[in-house]
């Protein structure tokens, strides 16, 4: 997820509020003259069926589309997505206008709930004005095709070398030298000042677009889409992170004492800050990379998944090897190799979609096998950043990652099958009730089930040996899963906070990166090595940036999916501690799943939360729960030490306004 998170079906425009589509009239018509083509005497009733007809018409072409530009990134792929995208987004605008004529009557729940969905159905909000809308579409591809075909390139003629991210990823992965790490971060990071320019336009046009819906800001119109008002949604966020920042102070002040050992003097940053570069992922937010670092006990068993997975890999490249001719040119090679990587791609989704299958749910549809992308060609450019794609609202799902043997994109593959289950299951519904609860409900499904995958589970399935029974294996246990579950949520949380200091004008052009940095400092903890000016913009750096993913659904996805485990185990019959449990194989438990997946996004998230979890509150408790015996473990082992950190002092406030106007309607 890696970020886990994904992306889900749309990767320049569409957000999790409405997963739709296009083909419209031309978008150079104005948008507030449209009223007038809506069908004379058409009721409420009657234009929400009409508009669901027409997003399900859409669907297909739009996603076809932003498929190509992800996948074959070329100048014609990208002007195709930017097309249907700014044709969708003028439809957009054309059917809210439409929606205005209904204000104040009265009518179904459930054609009003569509009707404030509908308003909220991008997360670009698309301008009004034609010309400004076209150019909005045209950065947003321009960005996302910038950051799918960075590299890092160093040397000169023969001697010239170029990286893309995977490889770049891989030697923060891998490799314990400190220069080659430093060198890596860097590289990457200097794909995104191109950018720089084009998303300071990009925001004065959504923020554009914002307005014309009636919001402040885009932030506020992100915020907008949680059942409640979008400053209780920054104070909500803000409650939740406290719950689970002392954990988190405990894992921070452990991993800097090992990494002081490890990098002695320079193992940290000034303030008791982590090297954003050491942290064996390029933005911070998963450090299970550092598991030869940071396990707490080396011989209470082995949880090294990556290495039965790249053995599992090596088996099956030296079968297909053992086939063809020992002399092949090093071309067939090449290709024997990348079918074999191939092969085992699709056997790691194999074993993720038995987990789904053993609760109940069905086998996944066979054109997924036939139309996803499971791995990073060879021919071309693609975005390899891992997501899910719901194609057509009527079963052609799909995943689209460069899939390599480790842990980390074994356990991804489970999170976009969350989404890809959860598409399924509300199929059924009208399209603008096709998506989840909110946006954290998406990303929680997946790595749900990826918390049922205890020690015991990997074991079922050959991918750890034997464990031991001890307070030893327990809390080695414990940190595997802490490194990239608890290690996430402050990264999940500051990154809109940046975002929405952007949007609301309290962090300027002149300090994106300074603004990035005090965030990072603030929540996270780290910082780079050496001063990043702002003649860089390493917030482009990240895929969500540019690709304008909302993120706090993932930091709300990281408690949610502690309630969901906690309340699947209770489903299943689960007694004893909650860190024991999985549900692997448990079709009570699936039932529930899947009756809370299919609601979809038809009635407000609180109701589908209390049906699942008896409650109607987002709480981090049931996260506490599960790390008891390792925030124990954490706070005796960091006893003596100087825990905690200093931020370097942030110019700018990058806080959402208290008071948020109202949405319209």
């Amino acid at each position: 997820m890696n970020p886990r998170h994904a992306l889900l079906a749309l990767a320049v425009a569409a957000s999790l509020t409405l997963v739709a589509c296009n083909r419209a009239p031309t978008p150079d018509a104005d948008a507030r003259s449209d009223a007038a083509a809506a069908p004379e005497g058409e009721t409420a009733d009657q234009f929400i069926a009409r508009v669901n007809a027409e997003l399900e018409a859409m669907m297909p072409e739009l996603t076809a589309s932003q498929w190509l530009s992800s996948t074959y990134i070329n100048d014609d792929s990208q002007l195709l997505a930017a097309k249907y995208n700014e044709r969708y987004l003028a439809q957009l605008n054309r059917w809210i206008e439409q929606a205005r004529r209904f204000e104040g009557q009265t009518m179904s729940p459930d054609t009003a709930r569509a009707i404030n969905l509908l308003k909220l159905g991008a997360s670009m909000p698309p301008p009004r004005n034609p010309e400004h809308l076209a150019e909005l579409t045209r950065i947003a591809s321009k960005m996302e095709g910038t950051y799918g075909a960075g590299q890092y390139c160093t040397g000169e003629g023969e001697a010239r070398r170029c990286r893309q991210l995977g490889q770049l990823e891989d030697v923060l992965r891998t490799s314990r030298d400190y220069d080659a790490q430093l060198d890596a971060w860097q590289g990457w990071h200097s794909i995104a000042q191109p950018m720089r320019a084009d998303y300071t336009r990009f925001v004065e046009l959504v923020n554009e677009g914002a307005r014309d819906l009636g919001f402040a800001d885009a932030g506020e119109a992100w915020r907008s889409g949680y059942d409640m008002p979008p400053a209780q949604l920054a104070a909500e966020t803000d409650r939740l992170w406290g719950q689970v920042k002392p954990l988190y102070e405990q894992l921070h002040c452990y991993t800097r004492a090992r990494l002081d050992a490890r990098y002695p003097g320079r193992g940290t940053v000034d303030g008791g800050l982590l090297p954003a570069h050491l942290m064996g992922n390029m933005w911070q937010q998963d450090w299970g990379n550092l598991w030869d670092v940071l396990q707490p006990y080396p011989n209470a068993g082995s949880l090294d998944v990556t290495g039965a997975l790249e053995r599992n890999y090596q088996t099956l490249l030296n079968e297909q090897m053992v086939k063809e001719n020992a002399l092949i040119d090093s071309d067939r090679r090449a290709d024997v190799a990348q079918a074999a990587l191939l092969e085992n791609a699709k056997r790691m989704n194999r074993r993720a979609e038995d987990f789904y299958v053993s609760l109940g749910m069905p086998r996944l549809p066979d054109s997924f096998w036939t139309k996803t992308q499971f791995i990073k060609p060879r021919d071309r450019d693609v975005v390899c950043h891992a997501s899910a794609w719901d194609m057509n609202m009527a079963g052609d799902v799909r995943t689209k990652m460069c899939t390599k043997p480790n842990e980390e994109d074994f356990t991804t593959i489970y999170h976009e099958l969350g989404h890809v289950y959860y598409y399924l299951a509300y199929n059924g519904r009208p399209p603008l009730f096709q998506n989840g609860a909110h946006d954290g409900f998406h990303e929680a499904i997946g790595d749900t089930i990826v918390l049922a995958m205890t020690p015991q589970y990997l074991q079922s399935i050959g991918l750890v040996g034997e464990q031991q029974q001890s307070q030893e294996s327990l809390v080695n246990s414990q940190m595997r899963m802490a490194l990239a579950k608890v290690a996430f949520m402050p990264f999940g949380l500051m990154i809109d906070r940046w975002r929405w200091g952007v949007f609301d004008g309290s962090i300027t052009p002149e300090t994106y990166n300074s603004a990035w940095w005090s965030l990072k400092a603030q929540y996270q903890g780290v910082a780079p090595a050496s001063a990043r000016g702002e003649e860089f913009f390493d917030a482009g750096a990240k895929y969500h940036v540019p690709g304008n993913t909302p993120y706090t659904r993932y930091f709300l996805s990281h408690v949610l999916q502690f309630q969901f485990y906690k309340a699947l185990c209770d489903a299943s019959g689960h007694t004893g501690p909650l860190y024991e449990c999985s549900f692997y194989g448990n079709k009570a438990a699936g039932e529930k799943f899947w009756a809370m997946l299919e609601k979809g996004n038809s009635q407000p998230w609180q109701q589908t939360m209390r049906e699942l979890t008896g409650g109607e509150q987002m709480d981090a408790a049931p996260v506490l729960e599960y790390f008891a015996p390792l925030q124990a473990w954490l706070t005796e082992q960091n006893e003596g030490r100087s825990c905690g950190w200093t931020a370097p002092v942030a110019t700018q406030s990058p806080a959402p306004q208290a008071a948020a106007a109202a949405p319209p309607g």
